[in-house]
């Protein structure tokens, strides 16, 4: 073979990009249970829920999650997307007014198009804009159904908004909150059990087991009745095939991994020991990239977007990094607002030492 021919292997590249949390995607018990749902129950489920589809691993799963979210009832979906498209669609109809968060996920706002209902937003976390918004819409329609759209840690920015106090406000003007968790469950919270535990308020809490589950699906979970009114009524949830049983049993194993980790690391009162590593890491990150001279990423969370404005540079600093064998993808508009692109870097507990210096010296003077 000529020395022209000579194809070097690739280089193992480490991802920075995942929402892989906790790392549980590859853990051994995990993908054992994965394992065992696909021998004993096969791949996928062959039916919707209320038909063939039905199978143990998903009563105990929702049973489960229902229990430690605090919850009267959970539902398993496919997706995050269905999930969040059928708590929209459960919760507001044409003669309802939506308020949003500017920044909420874009299945949200498909389930509002899809209801019919009037949109409005409100600023980025802005709860005295929010309140405005309310206001508003109370004094021009007393009787009017309303809607409040938000997220407990927001994918892209990194940011969480004041929990308690966006479900007072809610509370206070009538209005049922939708709350987005998917990125908070098993992160944020008191056991990793997002900002909205123990508020009983909040009409329905959607999550999803792709991010630090590490398996796939979604979830609601609310009050018995709305989550009966979703069993009924809900054709994202009643006119799909049920959730495949391996993602199933992985995440049902993966939540028993949270609520173990988090019992042995000192019971109600502590976060579990992967939450607090991982937290604490995320504050070193934010730490050592403003030290280096670099926009600080906002919140306190694993999500640490590095603004630095324009499509070209975003990419060409993803091109660097690349170079350097690490992951991290450039964010750019419509999923960002124009003038806003970032490199969205994310924290993983199984990430090796030393890669903040790695990071670091790959990304050169800002």
């Amino acid at each position: 073979m000529r020395a022209a021919e000579i194809v070097s292997a690739p280089q193992p590249i480490l991802d920075l990009a995942s929402n892989d949390y906790l790392g549980l995607s590859r853990d051994p018990e995990v993908v054992v249970a994965a394992q065992a749902a696909c021998a004993s129950d096969g791949v996928g489920a062959g039916g919707s829920r209320l038909v063939t589809g039905t199978r143990p691993v998903h009563m105990e799963l929702e049973a489960e999650l229902a229990g430690w979210l605090g919850r009267h009832r959970a539902l398993l979906f496919p997706s995050g997307f269905q999930a969040n498209l059928a708590a929209v669609l459960a919760l507001a109809d044409r003669h309802s007014l939506v308020i949003a968060d500017r920044l909420i996920h874009h299945s949200l706002l498909t389930g509002v198009a899809a209801s019919g209902a009037r949109l409005r937003r409100f600023a980025h976390n802005d709860l005295a804009q929010l309140e405005r918004r309310l206001s508003e819409a109370r004094r021009e329609r007393p009787q009017q159904r309303l809607l409040v759209l938000s997220e407990s840690l927001f994918s892209m920015e990194g940011t969480s908004p004041d929990v308690p106090a966006l479900a007072a406000l809610c509370d206070r003007f009538g209005a049922a909150l939708l709350l987005d968790e998917a990125h908070a469950l098993g992160v944020l919270g008191s056991g990793g059990r997002g900002l909205g535990h123990g508020i009983s308020s909040i009409a329905l809490i959607s999550g999803t087991f792709g991010k630090a589950f590490g398996s796939g699906g979604a979830f609601l979970a609310g009050g018995e009745l709305v989550m009966e009114w979703l069993l009924q009524s809900s054709g994202a949830f009643r006119y799909t095939t049920a959730l495949a049983p391996p993602l199933a049993a992985g995440a049902l194993a993966a939540l028993r991994l949270i609520q173990q980790r988090h019992a042995e690391a000192g019971g109600d009162g502590a976060p579990t020991v992967p939450q607090t590593g991982l937290l604490k890491r995320a504050q070193r990150w934010r730490d050592g990239l403003e030290a280096a001279g670099w926009p600080r990423p906002p919140g306190a969370g694993p999500i640490l977007p590095l603004l630095v404005g324009s499509d070209e540079r975003a990419l060409a600093l993803q091109q660097q990094l690349e170079a350097a064998g690490l992951l991290a993808v450039a964010i750019r508009p419509p999923t960002v607002p124009e003038g806003t692109a970032r490199l969205r870097l994310v924290l993983r507990a199984d990430l090796p030492g030393g890669t903040l210096e790695r990071l670091l010296h790959a990304l050169g003077a800002p």
